[in-house]
């Protein structure tokens, strides 16, 4: 069920009140009380292919400049291939951030965390299977908000850059 903004979440709320102020609408819908906490619970519950939930996954790597927290938008279908997001980034390695770092850097907690509307800029790449489709899902601000978007509107608002830089485990 689409949530009016007066309704959601504060954490909800964040999400659809940056997309507005950039003259994106976010018809953003609440799960039912259990929530999603797989990718494929979330397509079960919103109607749609697995492969058309964004993973909004955050890595931690050491750059010259010190620790740095990127962002890969993956498609609910793929995981993340670390070795290819540090070469993507320049960096020698990089891995998982830890819940507390990806609170900090983006104002939400794992598993509601949204593609846009962080605390911090984040790099940002983009899965090019997302980009297949003509409406994707994302976290809004919790494990129990979504929005749909056209996956043009989200790398414009992330600013992503499009990249090979995942596996399909089912290959």
């Amino acid at each position: 069920m689409t949530a009016s903004p007066d309704e959601l979440h504060p954490s909800a709320r964040r999400v659809h009140d940056w997309a507005a102020e950039r003259g994106v609408h976010l018809a953003i819908r609440e799960y039912p009380e259990e929530g999603a906490r797989t990718a494929e619970d979330a397509a079960a519950a919103v109607g749609c292919k697995v492969d058309q939930i964004v993973k909004s996954m955050i890595f931690s790597a050491v750059t010259a400049d010190g620790p740095e927290l990127l962002l890969a938008l993956t498609s609910g279908s793929n995981q993340v291939d670390a070795a290819a997001l540090a070469e993507l980034a320049g960096v020698g390695r990089c891995g998982r951030a830890d819940p507390e770092g990806v609170r900090a850097a983006t104002g939400y907690a794992i598993g509601g965390v949204p593609p846009f509307g962080h605390a911090t800029a984040l790099r940002t790449w983009v899965d090019p299977h997302l980009l297949d489709f003509t409406e994707v899902w994302a976290a809004a601000g919790t494990p129990r908000h979504v929005f749909p978007i056209a996956p043009a509107a989200l790398v414009e608002l992330t600013g992503a850059v499009e990249a090979a830089f995942t596996t399909d485990p089912a290959s």
